[in-house]
């Protein structure tokens, strides 16, 4: 069991290694500097890293070095940060605050927003596919990667989150599987692909899988939570926005401690799924998925 302070401290430790990297990722590259500006503006505005550090903590627990993945893992940030671009423009959330500084969109505009968007996006490509490990390995986390944010995925889970704002009737059912695609889908595709990148056994890509699933809708009732009980300032976006939108959340449905009680549950089956792994690396993680939960309590 690992003590919440020392998980605290190596996952800002691997965060920190993430934004090394993030920093540079854009260098010597032949890009218009105000694209280069708005694209690092939302790269760099914090965060805890969560995907990157799940990516290279679950590649760690397979046997291979976390900086080994580095490349691949902070690419996984790129996609999430052009993710959250676009789900701020007004045509999506319209949000005009992220991480406690104004959207992209208000801080540039509409167009070199959706722009950032887009080269965030494709470039991750770009050092996904540099990633210096075995092709075939790189090959199937880029395929895994791609489906976890694409149409049936990510993008996909935009798209029902926004058929179903501001609609009555949305079941539990209903919502757990766009959620699973909003959010879970990226989460599980990051643990998954540092299995696939370590060459793990089929065995451990499952468990990993599971972990990462688990792991995902834990986060997300989590994040439902916190948009009614805490503040915009803790939040760093506007506090009270699902219910402002109309958005159907694991609270509006369920009510905050039944939502407390199924984001424990789900944090019980992410550590249960990592019961065949031993050492420092699944401690970790057993100990980021309590982590979550509590953040909420």
């Amino acid at each position: 069991m690992m003590p919440m302070p020392e998980m605290k401290t190596l996952l800002q430790s691997r965060g920190k290694e993430v934004e090394a990297f993030l920093a540079t990722c854009l260098d010597n590259r032949p890009l218009p500097p105000r694209l280069k500006e708005s694209m690092l503006y939302s790269l760099q505005a914090g965060g805890k890293r969560l995907r990157p550090v799940l990516c290279m903590s679950c590649a760690a627990l397979c046997g291979l070095a976390p900086e080994k993945v580095l490349p691949f893992a902070s690419a996984i940030e790129m996609i999430h940060t052009y993710s959250l671009i676009h789900d701020d423009l007004p045509a999506m959330d319209d949000d005009d605050l992220r991480r406690g500084k104004p959207s992209n969109h208000k801080a540039f505009d509409e167009a070199t927003a959706i722009l950032a968007g887009d080269g965030l996006l494709t470039d991750a490509f770009v050092i996904m596919c540099r990633t210096p490990l075995a092709p075939d390995a790189v090959l199937k986390a880029v395929a895994e990667l791609a489906l976890a944010a694409g149409s049936s995925g990510m993008v996909g889970g935009q798209e029902w989150d926004m058929i179903y704002t501001g609609r009555p009737g949305i079941g539990l059912e209903e919502l757990r599987s766009m959620q699973a695609m909003k959010t879970g889908a990226l989460l599980r595709a990051s643990c998954v692909c540092g299995a696939l990148l370590a060459k793990a056994d089929d065995a451990a890509v499952r468990a990993i899988s599971d972990f990462g699933a688990s792991l995902g809708l834990a986060f997300q009732i989590a994040d439902d939570i916190l948009d009614v009980v805490a503040d915009t300032a803790t939040l760093g976006k506007p506090a009270g926005s699902d219910a402002t939108q109309g958005k159907n959340t694991y609270p509006s449905l369920l009510g905050l401690e039944k939502s407390r009680k199924l984001a424990r549950e789900q944090a019980e089956n992410a550590r249960a799924a990592l019961a065949a792994f031993t050492g420092v690396e699944a401690d970790f993680l057993r100990a980021l998925a309590d982590y979550t939960v509590n953040r909420a309590a």
